[in-house]
C-alpha cells in the first residue's frame, strides 16, 4: 500500500477529471471508469491510500455536483422542466432511499463491491435492463415530467439507492426506472439529472465531513484541485452541450453496448492477468 503523500500523477488526476463529466452526466457509470481506467491502463491508482483516493474521489464528486448545480439554473432547451409545486416532494422521495442504503451498507459496499469483477458484473446487468427499459417502456412511454408523483419520485430514489453499487450507474438506474414507468426519453433524462444533484451534493458534504471528522489525511492539495477543476469544467461543459442537443430523444441501447464492452474487456483483461 503506497502512503498518501504519494501523490498520483498530476496527468492521471486530470485524465480522471476530465472523464468525470461526460461519465457523470451518461449512463455509463462514472465510479466504474474512475477504478476501470487505471486498472485497465495499468495506473498506480489502485495502490494508493484508501484515505487518499477517497478525497481524490470526492473532489471529482464535488466538481461535479457545483457545475451540474449551475447548469440546472436554467430550464433546458426544448424542455417542460419540473414544475414547482411538484419539485420538493418528488426531490424528498427520491433523496430517501440512497441516504438511508448509504447509512446502513456503505461500508459493505465498498469492501464486497468495489473491485473490477463486480464493477463488470454491475455495468452488464445494469445494460441489459436500461435497454430493455428503453425499448419496451410502459404505456408507450409518453409520459411528460409534470406528471410525475409520489410513486414515480420513490422508484427514482430506490435506483439511486442501487447505483450506490459501482458500475451500475445513478444516471442509467434512473433513466430505467423513469423509463420503466412510462416516461418519454427528453423527460426521462430531465428527470435524471434533476434528482441527481441533491444526491451528488449531499454525498459530497457527507464525505468531507466524514474525513474531516476522522482527522483522515488525503491527497495532495495540488492533485485535489486538478480532479476538481478538471472534473468541474469537463462536467460543465459536457451538461451544456447534452442539454442543447439531441441526446435526450435518443434511444440508450449504443450505452447499453458499450458498457457491455467495457465489461467485456475487464473479462479478458482478468482471464489474461490469470493466465487462462
Amino acid at each position: 500500500m503506497r502512503p498518501a503523500d504519494d501523490a498520483l500523477p498530476l496527468r492521471h488526476a486530470v485524465a480522471l477529471g476530465l472523464l468525470q463529466g461526460p461519465t457523470e452526466l451518461l449512463p455509463v457509470s462514472s465510479s466504474a471508469h474512475t477504478t476501470l481506467l487505471p486498472w485497465l491502463a495499468g495506473w498506480t491508482y489502485l495502490e494508493l491510500d484508501p484515505r487518499a483516493r477517497k478525497s481524490f474521489e470526492l473532489a471529482l464528486h464535488a466538481g461535479a455536483g457545483l457545475a451540474l448545480a449551475l447548469e440546472l439554473r436554467t430550464p433546458p432547451a426544448g424542455g417542460d422542466g419540473l414544475p414547482d409545486r411538484r419539485r420538493a416532494g418528488l426531490l424528498a422521495l427520491s433523496c430517501a432511499p440512497p441516504a438511508l442504503a448509504a447509512a446502513l451498507w456503505r461500508g459493505t459496499i465498498e469492501r464486497r463491491l468495489g473491485g473490477p469483477r463486480s464493477i463488470a458484473v454491475a455495468l452488464a446487468a445494469g445494460a441489459v435492463l436500461m435497454a430493455l427499459a428503453d425499448t419496451l417502456p410502459a404505456g408507450g412511454g409518453q409520459r411528460r415530467s409534470e406528471q410525475a408523483g409520489a410513486g414515480d419520485g420513490l422508484a427514482l430514489g430506490l435506483a439511486q439507492a442501487l447505483a450506490l453499487i459501482p458500475g451500475v450507474s445513478r444516471s442509467g438506474a434512473t433513466l430505467t426506472a423513469a423509463r420503466s414507468r412510462g416516461f418519454r426519453r427528453a423527460d426521462a433524462h430531465s428527470l435524471s439529472w434533476e434528482v441527481a444533484l441533491p444526491v451528488i451534493l449531499g454525498a459530497s458534504l457527507v464525505e468531507a465531513c466524514r474525513l474531516v471528522g476522522a482527522g483522515a489525511r488525503g491527497a495532495p492539495a495540488r492533485t485535489l484541485l486538478a480532479a476538481g477543476g478538471t472534473s468541474f469544467l469537463a462536467t460543465a461543459l459536457s451538461a451544456r452541450a447534452l442539454r442543447r442537443g439531441r441526446y435526450r430523444d435518443r434511444p440508450l441501447l449504443p450505452y447499453s453496448i458499450y458498457r457491455c464492452a467495457l465489461a467485456a474487456a475487464v473479462a479478458v483483461r482478468r482471464r489474461r492477468a490469470a493466465g487462462v
